[in-house]
């Protein structure tokens, strides 16, 4: 079996593991496994494939780990309006209830609303912060 084969090989084990996984980073390696295969095709020795493999594989982990973790962490989902569009949205808040709770109508439905903790209930518009199961968790605006 030809060794670009082998990297060959290599690199399609790193993409179905990344398949099964969610490891981003198996395609970084797989790019390695892939340049290595190039440099099999190229005629370069089985020490030279391994360098590049290595070089090319572990730059592009470590290029994708540092952009990585330049960029923000992502919100949960019932705080991200990216995957929640109620967030952002205002209600109003006619009353408050002594358990720290409100109903307000949004959306053509009743809502059960509680206050950020910390902070004083008080009537009023409000801007949903975050969605918890049935209830919306508001912020006084």
């Amino acid at each position: 079996m030809a060794e670009s084969t082998i990297w060959w090989l290599l690199a399609g084990g790193a993409i179905v593991a990344e398949l099964v996984t969610g490891t981003f980073y198996l395609l970084m390696l797989a790019l390695g496994f892939a340049a290595a295969a190039l440099a099999a095709y190229a005629g370069g020795s089985t020490v030279l494939q391994t360098l590049v493999a290595s070089v090319v594989g572990g730059g592009a982990v470590i290029v994708w780990h540092r952009v990585r973790s330049k960029h923000p962490k992502n919100l949960p989902a019932s705080a991200n309006p990216d995957v929640n569009l109620d967030i952002g949205e205002t209600v109003q808040v006619d009353a408050w209830n002594a358990d720290g709770t409100a109903q307000v109508h949004y959306r053509g439905a009743n809502w059960t609303v509680l206050h950020r903790p910390g902070n004083v209930p008080a009537a009023g518009p409000h801007r949903v912060a975050e969605v918890i199961g049935n209830r919306l968790l508001v912020d006084k605006l």
